[in-house]
Protein backbone atom coordinates (compact mmCIF):
# COMPACT_ATOMS: atom_id res chain seq x y z
CA UNK A 1 0.00 0.00 0.00
CA UNK A 2 1.51 3.32 -0.91
CA UNK A 3 2.33 5.75 1.88
CA UNK A 4 -0.38 8.30 2.66
CA UNK A 5 -0.15 11.14 5.40
CA UNK A 6 -3.65 8.48 7.16
CA UNK A 7 -1.84 5.42 6.63
CA UNK A 8 1.74 5.81 6.71
CA UNK A 9 3.22 2.76 5.24
CA UNK A 10 5.71 0.74 7.56
CA UNK A 11 8.95 -1.12 6.29
CA UNK A 12 9.26 -4.57 5.40
CA UNK A 13 12.52 -5.25 5.63
CA UNK A 14 16.24 -3.40 5.38
CA UNK A 15 15.81 -3.77 1.99
CA UNK A 16 12.62 -2.17 1.31
CA UNK A 17 14.18 0.68 3.23
CA UNK A 18 16.83 1.13 0.99
CA UNK A 19 14.25 0.93 -2.14
CA UNK A 20 12.25 3.15 -0.93
CA UNK A 21 15.11 6.07 0.08
CA UNK A 22 16.95 5.29 -2.98
CA UNK A 23 13.08 6.39 -4.77
CA UNK A 24 13.40 9.59 -3.14
CA UNK A 25 16.89 9.50 -4.43
CA UNK A 26 18.60 9.00 -1.30
CA UNK A 27 21.23 6.30 -1.24
CA UNK A 28 21.74 4.44 1.68
CA UNK A 29 24.07 1.55 2.41
CA UNK A 30 23.33 -1.36 4.09
CA UNK A 31 24.38 -0.26 7.83
CA UNK A 32 22.13 2.99 7.33
CA UNK A 33 19.38 1.29 6.03
CA UNK A 34 19.76 -1.13 8.93
CA UNK A 35 19.67 1.67 11.68
CA UNK A 36 16.63 3.98 9.82
CA UNK A 37 14.62 0.24 9.97
CA UNK A 38 15.32 -0.62 13.73
CA UNK A 39 14.17 2.94 14.04
CA UNK A 40 10.23 2.61 12.96
CA UNK A 41 10.58 -0.88 14.40
CA UNK A 42 11.80 -0.41 17.53
CA UNK A 43 10.25 3.02 18.43
CA UNK A 44 13.79 4.58 19.49
CA UNK A 45 15.48 8.09 18.37
CA UNK A 46 18.26 7.96 16.31
CA UNK A 47 21.55 10.21 16.75
CA UNK A 48 23.21 10.94 13.02
CA UNK A 49 26.81 12.20 14.02
CA UNK A 50 29.51 13.54 11.01
CA UNK A 51 30.28 16.24 9.37
CA UNK A 52 28.52 18.86 7.45
CA UNK A 53 27.06 17.81 4.68
CA UNK A 54 27.19 13.85 4.61
CA UNK A 55 23.03 13.85 4.49
CA UNK A 56 22.13 13.50 7.85
CA UNK A 57 19.19 16.09 7.78
CA UNK A 58 18.43 14.79 4.22
CA UNK A 59 18.18 11.61 5.52
CA UNK A 60 15.17 12.95 8.04
CA UNK A 61 13.19 14.72 5.11
CA UNK A 62 13.62 11.54 2.81
CA UNK A 63 12.20 9.58 5.93
CA UNK A 64 9.30 11.48 6.22
CA UNK A 65 8.78 11.45 1.77
CA UNK A 66 9.43 7.49 1.99
CA UNK A 67 6.36 7.01 5.16
CA UNK A 68 3.74 9.59 4.18
CA UNK A 69 4.83 11.09 7.50
CA UNK A 70 4.38 15.22 8.41
CA UNK A 71 8.02 16.45 8.82
CA UNK A 72 8.53 18.69 11.70
CA UNK A 73 11.87 20.25 12.23
CA UNK A 74 13.68 21.90 15.48
CA UNK A 75 16.60 23.82 14.10
CA UNK A 76 18.83 24.16 17.40
CA UNK A 77 21.36 27.46 17.55
CA UNK A 78 22.99 28.75 20.94
CA UNK A 79 21.18 30.15 23.93
CA UNK A 80 17.77 28.67 22.74
CA UNK A 81 15.63 28.21 25.50
CA UNK A 82 12.89 25.60 25.96
CA UNK A 83 9.98 27.94 24.91
CA UNK A 84 11.20 27.83 21.38
CA UNK A 85 11.19 23.58 21.77
CA UNK A 86 8.69 22.99 23.65
CA UNK A 87 5.84 25.51 24.12
CA UNK A 88 4.67 28.71 24.93
CA UNK A 89 1.44 31.00 26.25
CA UNK A 90 -0.22 33.01 23.57
CA UNK A 91 -0.57 35.95 26.11
CA UNK A 92 -1.73 38.23 23.88
CA UNK A 93 -5.03 36.17 23.29
CA UNK A 94 -4.65 35.58 27.04
CA UNK A 95 -4.93 39.36 27.26
CA UNK A 96 -7.89 39.62 24.68
CA UNK A 97 -10.14 37.06 26.23
CA UNK A 98 -10.14 39.22 29.61
CA UNK A 99 -11.10 41.78 28.17
CA UNK A 100 -13.66 40.41 25.91
CA UNK A 101 -15.14 38.55 29.29
CA UNK A 102 -14.54 41.79 31.54
CA UNK A 103 -17.80 41.96 32.44
CA UNK A 104 -18.37 38.22 33.38
CA UNK A 105 -15.54 38.73 35.64
CA UNK A 106 -17.16 41.65 36.92
CA UNK A 107 -20.56 39.21 37.97
CA UNK A 108 -18.12 36.96 38.90
CA UNK A 109 -16.50 39.11 42.07
CA UNK A 110 -20.01 41.61 42.60
CA UNK A 111 -20.99 40.04 45.75
CA UNK A 112 -17.67 39.01 47.20
CA UNK A 113 -17.79 40.05 50.43
CA UNK A 114 -13.87 41.70 50.52
CA UNK A 115 -10.69 41.53 48.30
CA UNK A 116 -9.12 38.39 49.44
CA UNK A 117 -12.87 36.44 48.44
CA UNK A 118 -13.07 38.31 44.50
CA UNK A 119 -8.77 37.23 43.88
CA UNK A 120 -10.02 33.67 45.04
CA UNK A 121 -12.88 33.44 42.62
CA UNK A 122 -10.70 34.56 40.30
CA UNK A 123 -7.68 32.24 40.96
CA UNK A 124 -10.70 29.31 40.48
CA UNK A 125 -10.96 30.42 36.85
CA UNK A 126 -6.76 29.92 36.05
CA UNK A 127 -7.68 26.76 34.67
CA UNK A 128 -10.11 28.54 31.78
CA UNK A 129 -6.79 30.81 30.73
CA UNK A 130 -4.06 28.34 30.70
CA UNK A 131 -5.62 25.43 28.58
CA UNK A 132 -5.36 24.05 25.10
CA UNK A 133 -6.65 27.15 23.92
CA UNK A 134 -3.93 29.57 24.73
CA UNK A 135 -0.95 26.90 24.34
CA UNK A 136 1.03 27.31 21.44
CA UNK A 137 3.37 24.41 20.88
CA UNK A 138 6.70 24.15 19.15
CA UNK A 139 7.59 21.41 17.25
CA UNK A 140 8.58 19.10 20.41
CA UNK A 141 4.97 19.11 21.92
CA UNK A 142 3.59 19.55 17.93
CA UNK A 143 5.39 15.92 17.50
CA UNK A 144 3.77 14.11 20.32
CA UNK A 145 0.58 16.30 20.67
CA UNK A 146 -0.25 16.29 16.73
CA UNK A 147 -3.27 13.60 15.45
CA UNK A 148 -1.02 13.10 12.55
CA UNK A 149 2.06 10.84 12.32
CA UNK A 150 5.24 12.60 12.08
CA UNK A 151 9.22 12.96 11.76
CA UNK A 152 10.57 14.84 14.40
CA UNK A 153 14.20 16.37 13.00
CA UNK A 154 16.47 18.13 15.79
CA UNK A 155 18.81 19.44 13.83
CA UNK A 156 21.99 20.52 14.97
CA UNK A 157 22.01 19.58 18.98
CA UNK A 158 25.92 19.74 19.36
CA UNK A 159 25.13 23.52 19.09
CA UNK A 160 22.22 24.03 21.09
CA UNK A 161 23.07 24.56 25.44
CA UNK A 162 23.10 21.90 27.60
CA UNK A 163 19.76 22.81 29.51
CA UNK A 164 18.43 22.10 26.23
CA UNK A 165 19.36 18.71 26.28
CA UNK A 166 17.70 17.88 29.81
CA UNK A 167 14.47 19.16 28.15
CA UNK A 168 14.79 16.95 25.24
CA UNK A 169 15.24 13.53 27.38
CA UNK A 170 11.51 13.09 28.95
CA UNK A 171 10.63 13.49 25.02
CA UNK A 172 13.15 11.08 23.20
CA UNK A 173 12.82 8.45 26.62
CA UNK A 174 8.59 8.62 26.64
CA UNK A 175 7.85 10.45 24.07
CA UNK A 176 6.22 12.90 26.50
CA UNK A 177 5.95 16.44 27.23
CA UNK A 178 4.83 17.83 30.61
CA UNK A 179 3.36 21.18 30.89
CA UNK A 180 3.22 22.51 34.36
CA UNK A 181 0.15 24.39 34.03
CA UNK A 182 -1.64 21.71 32.28
CA UNK A 183 -0.25 18.25 32.49
CA UNK A 184 1.23 15.61 30.55
CA UNK A 185 0.39 15.03 26.50
CA UNK A 186 1.78 11.42 25.47
CA UNK A 187 1.78 10.81 22.00
CA UNK A 188 -0.36 8.64 20.50
CA UNK A 189 1.50 7.18 17.63
CA UNK A 190 4.96 8.31 18.44
CA UNK A 191 7.05 10.34 15.99
CA UNK A 192 9.91 9.08 14.27
CA UNK A 193 13.11 11.21 16.38
CA UNK A 194 16.01 12.04 14.46
CA UNK A 195 18.85 14.02 15.91
CA UNK A 196 21.50 15.52 13.66
CA UNK A 197 25.27 16.25 15.17
CA UNK A 198 28.36 18.31 13.55
CA UNK A 199 30.45 17.24 16.53
CA UNK A 200 31.11 20.61 17.48
CA UNK A 201 30.66 19.41 21.43
CA UNK A 202 30.30 15.79 23.02
CA UNK A 203 26.60 15.30 23.83
CA UNK A 204 25.58 13.68 27.20
CA UNK A 205 25.58 10.37 27.64
CA UNK A 206 22.04 10.75 29.22
CA UNK A 207 21.18 11.66 25.59
CA UNK A 208 22.92 9.15 23.85
CA UNK A 209 22.15 6.24 25.97
CA UNK A 210 18.52 7.11 24.86
CA UNK A 211 19.19 6.41 21.16
CA UNK A 212 20.36 4.92 18.19
CA UNK A 213 23.54 5.82 17.43
CA UNK A 214 25.20 5.89 13.61
CA UNK A 215 27.98 7.93 12.71
CA UNK A 216 27.78 9.20 8.84
CA UNK A 217 31.25 10.25 6.81
CA UNK A 218 32.01 10.99 3.44
CA UNK A 219 30.91 7.60 1.03
CA UNK A 220 33.11 5.19 -1.11
CA UNK A 221 34.14 6.55 -4.61
CA UNK A 222 30.93 4.29 -6.09
CA UNK A 223 28.70 5.32 -3.78
CA UNK A 224 29.40 8.87 -3.81
CA UNK A 225 28.98 7.99 -8.01
CA UNK A 226 25.52 6.11 -7.63
CA UNK A 227 24.44 9.28 -5.76
CA UNK A 228 24.97 11.72 -8.50
CA UNK A 229 23.15 9.49 -10.98
CA UNK A 230 19.86 9.76 -8.69
CA UNK A 231 20.55 13.26 -9.08
CA UNK A 232 20.04 12.72 -12.66
CA UNK A 233 22.60 16.44 -12.55
CA UNK A 234 23.18 15.69 -16.52
CA UNK A 235 26.66 14.97 -16.39
CA UNK A 236 27.98 11.90 -18.35
CA UNK A 237 29.22 8.65 -16.39
CA UNK A 238 32.74 8.75 -17.42
CA UNK A 239 32.72 12.89 -16.60
CA UNK A 240 30.84 12.13 -13.26
CA UNK A 241 33.77 9.38 -12.10
CA UNK A 242 36.39 11.57 -12.97
CA UNK A 243 34.55 14.59 -10.90
CA UNK A 244 34.40 12.28 -8.13
CA UNK A 245 37.77 11.42 -7.91
CA UNK A 246 38.20 15.29 -8.05
CA UNK A 247 36.11 16.00 -5.46
CA UNK A 248 38.12 13.13 -3.09
CA UNK A 249 41.01 14.83 -3.99
CA UNK A 250 40.33 17.59 -2.39
CA UNK A 251 38.77 16.35 0.62
CA UNK A 252 42.64 14.46 1.68
CA UNK A 253 43.59 18.59 1.89
CA UNK A 254 44.21 20.25 4.99
CA UNK A 255 40.94 22.40 4.02
CA UNK A 256 38.78 24.61 6.86
CA UNK A 257 35.68 23.37 5.59
CA UNK A 258 35.47 19.78 3.35
CA UNK A 259 33.08 19.54 -0.12
CA UNK A 260 30.06 18.04 0.93
CA UNK A 261 27.72 15.58 -1.34
CA UNK A 262 25.13 18.30 -2.03
CA UNK A 263 28.27 20.71 -3.03
CA UNK A 264 29.60 17.73 -5.10
CA UNK A 265 25.62 17.20 -6.75
CA UNK A 266 25.96 21.20 -7.44
CA UNK A 267 29.78 21.47 -8.78
CA UNK A 268 28.11 17.93 -11.37
CA UNK A 269 24.84 20.52 -12.18
CA UNK A 270 27.17 23.50 -12.65
CA UNK A 271 29.50 21.46 -15.19
CA UNK A 272 26.51 20.06 -17.14
CA UNK A 273 24.69 23.45 -17.60
CA UNK A 274 28.36 24.62 -18.94
CA UNK A 275 28.69 22.14 -21.66
CA UNK A 276 31.17 20.64 -19.99
CA UNK A 277 32.14 16.87 -21.98
CA UNK A 278 35.58 16.29 -19.97
CA UNK A 279 37.49 17.99 -17.20
CA UNK A 280 40.18 19.95 -16.98
CA UNK A 281 42.19 22.09 -14.82
CA UNK A 282 41.02 25.64 -16.70
CA UNK A 283 37.31 24.92 -15.87
CA UNK A 284 37.55 23.53 -12.98
CA UNK A 285 39.26 26.40 -11.40
CA UNK A 286 36.75 28.28 -12.80
CA UNK A 287 33.89 26.93 -11.10
CA UNK A 288 35.69 25.11 -7.74
CA UNK A 289 34.03 28.33 -5.78
CA UNK A 290 30.54 25.87 -6.09
CA UNK A 291 32.44 23.65 -3.40
CA UNK A 292 34.92 25.75 -1.99
CA UNK A 293 33.74 28.58 0.15
CA UNK A 294 36.88 30.03 1.92
CA UNK A 295 39.46 31.62 -0.29
CA UNK A 296 42.24 29.94 1.30
CA UNK A 297 40.99 26.48 0.10
CA UNK A 298 40.33 27.77 -3.01
CA UNK A 299 43.86 28.90 -3.19
CA UNK A 300 45.22 25.67 -2.04
CA UNK A 301 42.73 23.84 -4.58
CA UNK A 302 44.02 26.04 -7.51
CA UNK A 303 47.06 24.35 -7.08
CA UNK A 304 46.67 20.87 -7.13
CA UNK A 305 43.99 20.95 -9.74
CA UNK A 306 46.04 19.77 -12.52
CA UNK A 307 47.37 16.92 -10.73
CA UNK A 308 44.21 15.64 -9.60
CA UNK A 309 42.96 16.27 -12.93
CA UNK A 310 45.59 14.29 -14.45
CA UNK A 311 48.01 12.56 -11.46
CA UNK A 312 51.22 11.97 -14.37
CA UNK A 313 51.16 16.23 -14.74
CA UNK A 314 53.69 17.95 -13.32
CA UNK A 315 52.76 20.79 -10.77
CA UNK A 316 54.25 24.07 -11.01
CA UNK A 317 56.84 24.83 -8.57
CA UNK A 318 56.35 27.07 -5.00
CA UNK A 319 55.65 31.17 -6.50
CA UNK A 320 53.72 30.26 -8.90
CA UNK A 321 51.45 33.01 -10.16
CA UNK A 322 47.52 31.99 -10.42
CA UNK A 323 45.87 33.64 -13.33
CA UNK A 324 43.92 37.36 -12.05
CA UNK A 325 45.93 37.17 -9.15
CA UNK A 326 49.42 38.81 -10.38
CA UNK A 327 51.04 37.81 -7.24
CA UNK A 328 52.94 34.69 -5.68
CA UNK A 329 51.06 31.89 -3.06
CA UNK A 330 52.77 29.25 -1.57
CA UNK A 331 49.89 26.82 -0.19
CA UNK A 332 50.93 24.06 0.93
CA UNK A 333 52.89 24.79 3.91
CA UNK A 334 55.57 22.78 3.71
CA UNK A 335 57.56 24.67 2.11
CA UNK A 336 59.23 27.59 4.55
CA UNK A 337 57.38 30.19 2.73
CA UNK A 338 54.38 32.29 4.17
CA UNK A 339 51.11 31.72 3.38
CA UNK A 340 48.46 33.42 1.32
CA UNK A 341 47.83 36.00 4.51
CA UNK A 342 51.73 36.85 5.19
CA UNK A 343 51.44 33.49 8.07
CA UNK A 344 53.91 30.99 8.19
CA UNK A 345 51.90 27.69 7.38
CA UNK A 346 53.97 25.79 8.81
CA UNK A 347 52.27 27.28 12.45
CA UNK A 348 48.65 27.38 11.30
CA UNK A 349 46.02 25.57 13.14
CA UNK A 350 44.69 23.17 11.02
CA UNK A 351 40.99 24.52 10.09
CA UNK A 352 38.80 22.23 11.20
CA UNK A 353 40.18 22.28 15.05
CA UNK A 354 39.67 25.93 14.52
CA UNK A 355 36.02 25.61 13.24
CA UNK A 356 35.69 23.32 16.21
CA UNK A 357 37.04 25.85 18.96
CA UNK A 358 34.69 28.74 17.72
CA UNK A 359 31.57 26.12 17.94
CA UNK A 360 32.63 25.68 21.77
CA UNK A 361 29.25 26.68 23.86
CA UNK A 362 30.16 29.45 25.95
CA UNK A 363 33.49 30.49 24.24
CA UNK A 364 32.66 34.37 25.21
CA UNK A 365 32.24 34.14 28.78
CA UNK A 366 35.37 34.63 29.57
CA UNK A 367 35.89 37.67 26.94
CA UNK A 368 33.38 40.98 28.11
CA UNK A 369 33.97 42.86 30.75
CA UNK A 370 31.58 42.00 33.82
CA UNK A 371 31.65 38.12 32.98
CA UNK A 372 31.10 35.75 35.69
CA UNK A 373 33.74 34.39 37.71
CA UNK A 374 36.65 34.72 39.89
CA UNK A 375 37.38 38.32 38.38
CA UNK A 376 40.89 39.55 37.15
CA UNK A 377 43.91 37.39 38.31
CA UNK A 378 46.82 39.58 37.64
CA UNK A 379 46.09 42.83 39.69
CA UNK A 380 48.14 46.01 39.85
CA UNK A 381 50.38 46.65 42.42
CA UNK A 382 49.98 49.04 45.21
CA UNK A 383 51.77 52.52 44.20
CA UNK A 384 52.10 51.13 40.48
CA UNK A 385 48.69 52.57 38.93
CA UNK A 386 48.37 55.31 36.65
CA UNK A 387 47.36 57.82 39.80
CA UNK A 388 50.68 57.07 41.31
CA UNK A 389 52.92 57.63 38.79
CA UNK A 390 50.93 60.89 37.60
CA UNK A 391 51.47 61.88 42.13
CA UNK A 392 55.22 61.10 41.51
CA UNK A 393 55.67 63.06 38.35
CA UNK A 394 54.24 66.11 40.34
CA UNK A 395 56.63 65.56 43.06
CA UNK A 396 59.76 65.41 40.99
CA UNK A 397 58.49 69.03 39.37
CA UNK A 398 58.22 70.53 42.61
CA UNK A 399 61.49 69.49 44.10
CA UNK A 400 62.91 71.22 40.90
Amino acid sequence: MPATPDHPAEFASVEDVTERFAAHGYIADRRLATTVFLLTRLDKPVLLEGPAGVGKTELAKTLAAATGRRLLRLQCYEGQDESRALYEWDYGKQLLYTQMLRDKIGELTADAPDLVSAVRRIEEQDSVFFSDRFLAPRPLLEAVRGEEPSVLLIDEVDRADEALEAVLLECLAEYQVSVPEVGTYTAKTPPYIVLTSNNSRDLSAALKRRCLHLSLGYPDAERELEILRSKETGLSEATARHLVEVVRGLRELRLRKNPSISETVDWARTLAVLGVDELGPEVLADTANVVLKYERDLGRALDVLPRLVDPNRTLPQPGHHHDGHGHPHHHDGHDGHDGDDGHDDRHEVDGRALRTAMDQQGRHDKDYYGAPGPGPTRRTAPGAGQGARSFAAMARRRAV
